[in-house]
């Protein structure tokens, strides 16, 4: 099959991504082969390819995927052939540790990562265990159901960890795929939302999406925020949502990594008064799961902008760069 391989650490300017004749998988016991369609693009792979996450190389990266079945490995019997499928982040856990026991399946200490310890989408193949596998709701195309199994799925997590309620301000720093999913579920469940970021593009987008207010990373918002969800990569987003969170709020890191330090923080003017910062560790099946139905009841549409497979590292240059309005999805076969 071809696809786009990672083989060692490089600035993504560089074309770190090479394609390649790879070897098709097979499935295995309780796993599906897929045809893959479309495959979203994530700063996960970033962090990936520049080194901020170390997989084991060669990796065909890539999380958000949607295909067909074409194969089933033996005693495999959810899906058929032809059934439209999506595979997400969490590729497997243990599912008998305390953490996956009681649901938490996301901090299991044997958590997989798709595109990460196993291949994933960034390629014409790709296999799962059928356990990790989700229907798609016909509403959506394959472009648009890709960004919903990371940028979708993880910014719902955000929006449940944030504790945020109806009527409440929540702030959202950085304004890309996963950002402009999660104002649409914020306004359906009644919240104002302001939005900061660099970018007027971006905040012209925010607006169109609902936002009451958008502005820059140190601006100050008319009003304080009561959660706050921090979707950049740079540290210096942390003390400027914490200035501006409103007593007792929450601040929430939804992000893997970070590309350079958090500031040193004012005791005073950044956490007192039962300010909290919470990060977010990876999805569960259940996030994943609740937030495809919610999406379609919504419904939300993703703003999505394609690009072929061999342009991949084009496609995760302008990510880097903030140049993509919404979601940037590899088309990988129609």
């Amino acid at each position: 099959m071809k696809a786009m391989v990672l083989r060692e650490i490089s600035p993504i300017e560089q074309g770190s991504l090479k394609m390649e004749d790879f070897p098709d998988p097979v499935p295995g016991s309780g796993e599906i082969l897929v045809k893959v369609s479309t495959c979203g693009v994530c700063h996960t792979e970033l962090d990936e390819i520049e080194g901020r996450l170390q997989p084991e190389f060669p990796i065909v990266l890539g999380h958000q995927v949607i295909g067909r079945v074409v194969g089933l490995g033996p005693e495999a019997k959810r899906f058929g052939s032809g059934n439209r499928v999506g595979i997400a982040w969490i590729y497997s856990a243990c599912g008998t540790c305390d953490f996956c026991q009681r649901g938490d399946e996301n901090l299991c200490s044997d958590f997989k990562g798709t595109g990460y310890h196993a291949h994933g989408g960034y390629a014409q193949y790709a296999v799962i265990h059928e356990n990790y596998a989700y229907s798609i709701p016909e509403r959506f195309s394959d472009a648009q159901a890709a960004p919903l199994l990371c940028a979708g799925a993880i910014g719902y997590r955000d929006l449940m960890l944030s504790g945020i309620k109806k009527g409440q301000i929540l702030g959202l720093f950085g304004f890309g795929a996963s950002a402009h999913i999660v104002i649409q579920v914020a306004k359906y469940w009644g919240c104002e939302v302001f939005v900061f970021t660099r970018s007027g593009a971006h905040r012209e987008l925010a607006k169109k999406l609902g936002a009451c207010w958008a502005g820059g990373p140190e601006d100050q918002p008319p009003k304080k925020l009561h959660c706050a969800i921090d979707f950049t990569p740079v540290g210096e987003t942390v003390p400027n949502a914490l200035r501006v969170l409103e007593k007792g709020g929450r601040l929430v890191l939804a992000v893997i990594r970070k590309r350079n330090p958090i500031p040193p923080l004012d005791y005073a003017r950044h956490l007192w008064n039962e300010k909290e910062i919470k990060s977010v560790a990876n999805i569960t099946r259940r996030d994943a799961r609740d937030f495809l139905s919610l999406a379609a009841e919504i419904p939300i549409i993703p703003e999505v902008q394609e690009f072929k497979l061999e342009e991949a590292n084009q496609a995760l240059l302008l990510l880097k760069q903030g140049k993509i309005q919404g979601s940037g999805v590899l088309r990988v076969a129609d």
